[in-house]
């Protein structure tokens, strides 16, 4: 397959493009870090968001949604990443929504799906308990109950959890702590009694939460998917997160690059540019060559996502490693080219760091990801 985007998906990265970099510029991230916004987002942007049809991207059409792919979100999220728009797009229209799309029931996906495509529903997915990424040590119980589970434990570094009007938890139903088995999906309410949301603003000014259950009762229709078998739901479902935070790195990176190379135009030392110095010259051209080898590595990443998610994790396992090391280079590169001032807040590079240290952490950095592709291989 060709790694190209199609004439359609060219238009919907114009159209992405286009209001994101209109209405959500990195001023419009200042503006809400700054102004301590209860919700860390525009409620009205993502009204908007909503009727372009960018919240139903992953939806089928039945259910309100435009029923494209993962190619698709990627493309949004690529834009998402030139601003730093803060936005519960990954954790609502992509996680969520391709959780509740994949394995819902009937009276699940009419329920949940038409109003998350329609932006009314924020719904977050809830799966580490740890400071790293580390998806086969779900510790968090869910034991019998009469007709369904009681949930006990705690969740963190939840993406948008504190906005969210539903959850989808990741909880041990057999097995222990370590073993890949064992595990099941629930969509809970967050107001349940013994639930517990903390908001947490991370380093990048976006939003993530910890949240605690103290023998949270579930009902048994409230079971995504296969009891003890929600073990391959969540990879896909994560390997999905994954392609798309790649994609955000990518914008990221690509607008870091075009910043800087238009400051090495601009400022002059010793009479003259500081881009016409070779060193300079060389250490954009190589950053230049990272950005659209990853491009081209993460687009193969969901291209394969949409073709046949169960032979899709190595390609998604490089991709995402692919993008943080280049997006960790990219802003680092930014920061020396900008000189000292490049780490004040007075410049966006700065900002662009925390949230490529975010994104790098997401759903498993570089180091996870190699790990992963190592144990595939038999090593």
């Amino acid at each position: 397959m060709p790694l190209l985007l199609t004439e359609e998906q060219s238009m919907l990265r114009d159209s992405a493009r286009g209001l994101i970099s209109d209405k959500a510029p990195v001023a419009h991230l200042r503006k809400l870090r700054d102004g301590r916004d209860a919700a860390g987002f525009s409620s009205e942007l993502w009204a908007t968001f909503a009727e372009m049809g960018f919240c139903g991207l992953l939806i089928p059409e039945q259910f309100g949604g435009s029923g494209l792919g993962c190619v698709e979100a990627g493309i949004v999220m690529e834009e998402i990443g030139r601003t730093l728009m803060p936005a519960p797009f990954l954790a609502s229209s992509v996680l969520a929504a391709s959780a509740l799309s994949r394995a819902g029931s009937d009276a699940q996906k009419s329920e949940h799906l038409p109003k998350i495509a329609a932006g009314k529903l924020l719904a977050a997915l809830a799966v580490d308990e740890g400071a790293k990424h580390r998806p086969a040590q779900i510790a968090l119980q869910a034991t019998r109950s009469g007709n369904g589970f009681k949930l006990s434990g705690a969740k963190a570094l939840v993406v948008d959890g504190h906005a969210a009007g539903l959850l989808i938890v990741a909880a041990r139903t057999a097995g222990s702590s370590g073993d890949r088995d064992g595990l099941t999906l629930f969509l809970v309410d967050p107001k349940a009694r013994g639930l517990t949301v903390e908001r947490t603003i991370m380093v990048d000014a976006h939003n993530a939460a910890r949240i605690t259950f103290d023998n949270v009762e579930v009902d048994a229709d409230h079971v995504l998917g296969e009891v003890d078998g929600g073990g391959a739901l969540l990879e896909n479902v994560l390997n999905i997160g994954r392609g798309a935070v790649a994609s955000e790195m990518v914008g990221l990176s690509e607008e870091v690059f075009g910043r800087t190379v238009t400051y090495l135009k601009d400022r002059k030392q010793f009479g003259k540019a500081i881009g016409e110095f070779q060193a300079l010259q060389h250490r954009a051209a190589q950053l230049y060559i990272d950005i659209e080898i990853t491009r081209a590595a993460v687009l193969k990443a969901l291209q394969a996502l949409d073709t046949d998610i169960e032979k899709a994790a190595a390609a998604v396992a490089v991709a995402k490693a692919r993008a943080g090391t280049t997006a960790t280079r990219a802003v680092q590169e930014g920061v020396q080219m900008h000189g000292g001032m490049g780490m004040t807040d007075q410049f966006d590079i700065g900002l662009f760091m925390k949230r490529a240290r975010v994104c790098e952490e997401l759903f498993g950095d570089a180091n996870f990801h190699a790990d992963q592709l190592a144990r595939a291989k038999g090593y």
